[in-house]
């Protein structure tokens, strides 16, 4: 549905080579993800066909069409909006489809069950002008009327989910999974987002952090939906799937910290009880069981910052890291005959510290075994050798199969 001009956005270079010279005048896009929305997709073409032409807006309105076999289609085409069939199935797939196929330079996303006024989308507009890259509705801070969100959601789910993404990536919004949000086509093109599902929002969000998008909230209202069948968000399911996808998409949380702390952890008590028991209290001691528990803690958070190391690698390769310049240099120094040296040099020590107690061992008859203690501590540094030479190999193989380890080859 196009509306008046609007000059603050400039027309994108890079629009679908199919586009009509219509469409190639249109400066905002409103998306909107469709499945089965009978009952309220005509209401939300209404307010985005209102809301543009109210504010002077030179835009339209495209219904991204999962499958609906409700009516829907025929609806919003009714009311004035483009529709385009998305065959994958999902709200990520849906919404990349219609994002691909918009022609604005800025673009406004919002779901189809009338829960979301968009007579709002000059509001989000406005705040792209400011030159904001996205623009995220917050409703906390707008109002959630009554019955709009299930108690779980709005008390726990949301501002838990919220607080997370603060804290791994640095984010700080109020409201993260607001399903209507702003954001210019320059910078949607950069950020390469491929979840198909739910965890599209996230990923979305997650990827505008990394490489320093300016991102801002506008207060926004929450009404009932009007959809007249269950939704089809999954609380708990979809819950574990948004903090899956955080974890996997921060290696340094996942996995670098908690085997730094495990080795960290298991050193000390290896160290700590080398020379002996140690008296905590009169009636607790810790001893040997105590250090052999130390050395697992240890080997475990070796292999644990391993897997990290090569999540890391994998993740800057595949591009779901974009701020990753420190591992680029890393990876610039660190060679696979680097990481072979060091783990050579620990099974070598590991190795001199075993033949000696086995000599001593041998010239003692081969009698009873006293040093039990320093063939643990030596083992460990062999153990750990065999990891480090392992996993170097490992590295440098996942580097070189995917182009991005250095040494004898390129970063691309």
């Amino acid at each position: 549905m196009m509306a008046a001009p609007m000059n603050n956005f400039a027309t994108p270079v890079d629009s679908p080579p199919d586009a009509s010279a219509a469409a190639s005048m249109v400066d905002v896009s409103v998306v909107i993800p469709c499945l089965n929305e009978a009952n309220s997709i005509g209401f939300c073409v209404d307010k985005a066909v209102h809301a543009l032409a109210g504010a002077n807006l030179r835009g339209e309105v495209i219904v991204a069409d999962n499958g609906s076999t409700d009516g829907s289609v025929e609806i919003a085409k009714e009311r004035g909006a483009r529709v385009i069939h998305v065959k994958e199935r999902g709200y990520g797939a849906a919404l990349h489809a219609g994002i691909t196929a918009s022609s604005g330079a800025f673009i406004i996303m919002g779901d189809a069950d009338d829960s979301y006024d968009f007579g709002d989308v000059p509001r989000f507009v406005e705040a792209g002008r400011q030159g904001y890259d996205v623009v995220m509705g917050n409703r906390f801070r707008g109002g959630i009327k009554p019955g709009a969100t299930p108690a779980l959601h709005k008390y726990l789910g949301n501002p838990g989910l919220t607080a997370l993404l603060n804290v791994l990536f640095g984010v700080g919004i109020g409201d993260s999974y607001c399903g209507m949000r702003g954001f210019t086509r320059a910078l949607y093109n950069r950020l390469d987002v491929r979840s198909t599902g739910m965890e599209f929002a996230l990923e979305m969000i997650i990827k505008a952090a990394q490489i320093g998008a300016r991102i801002t909230e506008i207060p926004i209202v929450l009404w009932p939906d009007k959809r007249g069948r269950p939704p089809h968000l999954r609380s708990f399911r979809d819950g574990w799937r948004s903090l899956r996808f955080m974890l996997l998409y921060a290696p340094n949380w996942l996995f670098l910290l908690p085997g730094g702390t495990l080795m960290t952890i298991g050193l000390f008590l290896v160290f700590w009880l080398l020379p002996g028991p140690r008296s905590i209290t009169p009636r607790v001691t810790l001893d040997i069981h105590t250090m052999i528990f130390g050395i697992i803690f240890t080997l475990l958070g070796a292999q644990i910052i391993s897997i990290g190391a090569f999540a890391k690698v994998f993740g800057y390769s595949e591009r779901f890291d974009r701020r990753n310049t420190s591992l680029r240099r890393m990876l610039s120094r660190v060679t696979l005959e680097s990481g072979l040296s060091l783990g050579g040099a620990l099974l070598l020590v590991g190795l001199a510290g075993c033949a000696w107690i086995t000599w001593r061992w041998v010239a003692s008859g081969f009698g009873q075994l006293e040093a039990v203690r320093q063939v643990l501590f030596w083992a460990m540094w062999l153990f750990l050798g065999l990891q480090v030479i392992f996993a170097s190999f490992f590295l440098s193989m996942l580097g070189i199969s995917r182009g991005t380890y250095i040494g004898d080859y390129d970063l691309k």
